[in-house]
């Protein structure tokens, strides 16, 4: 027996609802999804407890940024595809919109003396802030970091340690080893059908300028960008190791400190983190650029959530799929920490910026109440008093 039920919310209220939290809801992924079960299951009544489980289940399962999926999977439960439809453009346009404005401050302002300064405090605090999520990331994802973890899940171990050594000594995003992880991962622990046991063991053994762009660069990064969202399993900063490697280290496209103040101002805005992909794209080709670049990292996502909406409960039973993901979560988390080290050894440039980064760590790991944008607030004030002031 199921306990789903009929609509009783319009789909204009769907996209009411996810404006507000489009525009309203900070505290990165795990947050967001927390505000959409409190409201559409605790408040309203409209998804069902199974509904969003199973919802949440998918955007877990499937690549692309948690929070993002959850909406457009809620957005399909009573309206179909209309409804992902709308639920996802509404949740993500709030948040794309901000970033097309901080990207045009950020190309007016640049030069000034207090933006560089804000920046300065900024960067550093991001820094702490990807290093403790990429910390939650581990232990959701893999495990704790303790012996019984070790042994009891020692090839994902495996996957995550060489993803990050290998992602932080080649500097770019490796995603043959993900995808290799991945399919390692579902023969040895769920083998299809089809895969006979003999074969698996031989397997094992072998194992402000709006419009200024240029055409050819929409094109790059239509492609770059869509490649990149295919990839973020869970949250959305699992992306910053492809984005670093893509938008910096292969196509220059940015240095060292827009990047890290790209992913600052994904922490100083609401909805999801990965939007991002908005103010990065804004910077290399102005507003052009930002529609590509969100465009063709949402896209993934949203074909992910809609094509096996329909099928998921069946998906979901899938042993091998289950392990083919949780090969490839391995190895993207780990690289997402080599990156952080990548990112952190260009950033942190003297002790002053060591220290805000370190204190952001402690801050976020004392008190797990702490929101990202509060901490850079305090970041960007620091920055000011520290290369102005004092």
């Amino acid at each position: 027996m199921t306990d789903k039920k009929e609509a009783t919310y319009s789909i204009h209220q769907l996209a009411i609802y996810f404006l507000r939290l489009g525009t309203t809801g900070f505290g990165g992924p795990v947050a967001l999804v927390g505000y959409m079960h409190k409201d559409l299951v605790e408040k309203r009544g409209w998804i069902t407890e199974e509904e969003y489980k199973q919802g949440l289940a998918l955007a877990q399962l499937a690549p692309g940024p948690l929070a993002a999926q959850l909406a457009i999977y809620l957005g399909f439960v009573h309206h179909k595809v209309a409804g992902a439809t709308i639920a996802g453009i509404a949740f993500v346009i709030p948040s794309f919109i901000m970033v097309v404005l901080l990207g045009m401050a950020y190309k007016l302002y640049d030069g000034l003396v207090w933006m560089q300064a804000v920046f300065y405090g900024v960067g550093a605090a991001v820094i702490g802030i990807i290093t403790n999520s990429s910390y939650k990331l581990t232990t959701k994802s893999i495990g704790k970091f303790n012996l019984a973890s070790f042994k009891q899940h020692w090839l994902l171990w495996l996957f995550y340690i060489a993803a990050a050594i290998i992602t932080f000594i080649t500097q770019h995003e490796q995603l043959l080893l993900f995808v290799g992880a991945g399919l390692i991962y579902m023969f040895v622990k769920a083998p299809p059908k089809w895969f006979s046991n003999k074969t698996a063991n031989t397997f094992v053994l072998l194992q402000i300028g709006f419009w200024n762009y240029e055409a050819g660069t929409l094109g790059k990064i239509a492609i770059f960008f869509a490649k990149a969202g295919a990839f973020v399993f869970g949250s959305g900063l699992a992306i910053v190791p492809f984005l670093h490697a893509g938008v910096v280290t292969e196509n220059h496209w940015l240095n060292e400190q827009q990047f890290v103040d790209a992913v600052a101002v994904a922490m100083i805005t609401p909805g999801p983190v990965v939007i991002t992909v908005g103010f990065i794209g804004y910077l290399i080709a102005g507003f052009p650029g930002a529609s590509v670049a969100a465009l063709a990292t949402f896209l993934p996502c949203y074909l992910f959530t809609i094509i096996p909406a329909p099928y998921f409960k069946k998906i979901a039973k899938n042993q091998s799929i289950k392990a083919f993901v949780d090969g490839i979560t391995a190895a993207v988390v780990g690289a997402l920490v080599g990156s952080v080290v990548v990112i952190a050894s260009r950033s942190i440039t003297d002790i002053t910026t060591a220290v805000i980064a370190a204190i952001t760590i402690t801050a976020l790991l004392v008190n797990k109440k702490i929101q990202e944008p509060y901490v850079i607030l305090v970041a960007a004030l620091l920055g000011i008093i520290i290369k102005i002031v004092v």
